[in-house]
């Protein structure tokens, strides 16, 4: 059976996956990780409630506002992933957001994949937090 919760992908696989498909897991973990902290702040939430606030997270322009505060703290390479998900050519920005927000929203899901399907699960935490409490 494989471990997709831990899965790893080396440089070689890596290669093969676009930057919209590390933004598609990236989506996902970025939205995990805000369900896990707004669970954690308080279970007792209703679960439309959660939803809400889920959603209002992890819209392109809260996304956009999120990754300004990460930058300056991401490494050369991390910076390098960042901008080729940002610059990859997707479909057009939804109409609540510019296509700009949309861009930067994409640069960070797909350094959140990246990240994730490189093992690097410890940095993915740490980056979600430091862009929480900039």
């Amino acid at each position: 059976m494989t471990d997709f919760l831990n899965a790893t992908l080396t440089a070689e696989q890596l290669s093969t996956v676009s930057e919209l498909a590390l933004a598609h897991v990236g989506d996902a973990v970025f939205e995990l990780l805000t369900r896990t902290e707004l669970i954690c702040a308080g279970s007792r939430r209703k679960v439309h409630d959660l939803h809400a606030q889920t959603v209002a997270r992890v819209t392109a322009p809260a996304q956009a506002a999120f990754v300004e505060a990460l930058l300056p703290l991401l490494t050369e390479e991390e910076t390098a992933v960042y901008k080729r998900g940002r610059n990859a050519h997707s479909h057009p920005a939804p109409k609540s957001a510019t296509p700009g927000q949309y861009a930067r929203a994409t640069g960070l899901e797909t350094l959140f994949g990246w990240l994730w399907l490189t093992g690097q699960k410890v940095r993915v935490s740490e980056l979600y937090a430091l862009g929480r409490n900039p």
